[in-house]
């Protein structure tokens, strides 16, 4: 049988809780970090070189990162 002090096998518990919970709150992070809710009204599609692009901050119209041209949205 091995013999083990009684505050090591405390401090061996606590250790390897310790790093579970970690390692529990890292896995859940990346899964947040992965997620990304993109509505419709903030896709839109560049009319001159068909890029798709995420604008958030303008409603009616929109500049393309990539050309430069702007971007009337489109009612489906």
């Amino acid at each position: 049988m091995i013999k083990i002090d009684f505050s090591l096998a405390v401090s061996l518990y606590l250790i390897l809780t310790t790093c579970l919970v970690l390692l529990a709150l890292v896995l859940e992070n990346r899964k947040k970090q992965k997620q990304f809710s993109s509505e419709k009204n903030f896709l839109w599609q560049c009319s001159i070189c068909t890029y798709v692009y995420v604008d958030s901050r303008h409603n009616k119209i929109s500049q393309c990162p990539r050309c430069g041209s702007y971007n009337n949205k489109e009612k489906p």
